[in-house]
C-alpha cells in the first residue's frame, strides 16, 4: 500500500496528488510514467510523473478526473492508500546534446512536460516555453516552469491570461521569425500536438511528441497502446511515451482513443463517482 502525502485541487477537475513511493523516485527520469491501482478491485491508470524526488522518495502526479477510475482517486485525501504504484515505466525523454529548444504544453499536459523543461535546463539547453490553455486556471506548473526556463510565454483560448490565441499562433510567430531550435516538444490534447507537428513540418523542425493512447498492462503484452508510427506499429508503453511527432499517424491515434468513451459514460453514470 501506498500512502497519500498530498492532494490538492489545481483547477477544476485538475489535481495534484503526491505519494510516498521510493522506489520509484530512486530511478524515475523525465519523460518516464507510472500505473495506479486505486484498490483491489481497481483498473491500472497510466500516469505520467510530473515530480520525483529520489531524497524524500516523494511522487508527485497531476491528473484530471474525467473517467470512473480517476474520479475514484480524485476522491482520495492525504493519508489514505492506494493499491499499487508501479513503475517507472516507458523509455526517459531525450535530454541530453540540444543546445535550443522550445517546449510546448497545453493545460494537462504541461505536467509531463515539466520535468523535461527542468531536466533539459539542468543539461545545458536554452529552455523556451508556450504554455496554453483554454483559460487561465488551465495553464498550470507556470511559476515551477518559469525557474527552469529562459524565456516563458502563455496563450489562452480566452485572452484571460497571457496573449488571446492558440499554442501554435505563437509557435508559427517564433519559427516566422527565423528563430533556430534544436527540437520542439509538444505534449498536450492529441490534435493540438497534431497542430503542432503540422507547423514544425513546414519548417524542418525537429519535434517530439508525447502519447497517451489507452493502455492496460504498461509492459507491451496487451498491445493496447499500439499507434503507427513511420508506417510501424510502435507500443507507447514500452517504445514511447515519447514519439517523433512527424511520424505519428494521429488520426488512427485519435479514432482509436473514442473507443470506450461510451462504455466509461455509462459507468459513472451507473455508480455515480464523484470527485
Amino acid at each position: 500500500m501506498y500512502t497519500i502525502i498530498r492532494k490538492d485541487r489545481i483547477a477544476g477537475d485538475v489535481y495534484s496528488m503526491t505519494i510516498e513511493a521510493p522506489h520509484v523516485t530512486t530511478n524515475a527520469k523525465a519523460g518516464q510514467f507510472v500505473i495506479i491501482i486505486v484498490d483491489e478491485s481497481g483498473e491500472r491508470i497510466p500516469l505520467t510523473i510530473a515530480n520525483a524526488e529520489q531524497e524524500s522518495g516523494e511522487l508527485t502526479l497531476i491528473f484530471q478526473a474525467i473517467g470512473y477510475s480517476t474520479k475514484k482517486l480524485a476522491a482520495l485525501e492525504a493519508g489514505d492508500k492506494l493499491f499499487a504504484v508501479l513503475g517507472p515505466l516507458g523509455e526517459a525523454a531525450p535530454i541530453e546534446g540540444f543546445r535550443k529548444v522550445l517546449m510546448i504544453g497545453g493545460g494537462v499536459g504541461i505536467a509531463p512536460l515539466y520535468p523535461q523543461i527542468k531536466a533539459l535546463y539542468q543539461a545545458g539547453a536554452e529552455v523556451h516555453a508556450i504554455l496554453g490553455g483554454r483559460s487561465a486556471e488551465l495553464v498550470i506548473l507556470r511559476d515551477e516552469c518559469t525557474q527552469y526556463t529562459h524565456e516563458l510565454e502563455v496563450v489562452t483560448d480566452d485572452g484571460s491570461l497571457g496573449t488571446k490565441g492558440l499554442v501554435t499562433d505563437a509557435l508559427e510567430a517564433h519559427l516566422k521569425s527565423g528563430e533556430d531550435f534544436d527540437l520542439v516538444v509538444a505534449i498536450g490534447p492529441l490534435r493540438m500536438m497534431q497542430a503542432v507537428v503540422g507547423v514544425t513540418k513546414r519548417y524542418d523542425v525537429k519535434t517530439n511528441v508525447s502519447l497517451n493512447p489507452i493502455m492496460i498492462d504498461g509492459t507491451g503484452m496487451c498491445g493496447g497502446c499500439r499507434v503507427h508510427v513511420g508506417g510501424k506499429m510502435k507500443f507507447a508503453c514500452v517504445d514511447g511515451p515519447d514519439f517523433d511527432g512527424h511520424l505519428v499517424d494521429f488520426e488512427e491515434l485519435i479514432s482509436r482513443q473514442g473507443m470506450y468513451r461510451t462504455e466509461e459514460a455509462h459507468t459513472c453514470r451507473l455508480l455515480e463517482v464523484k470527485p
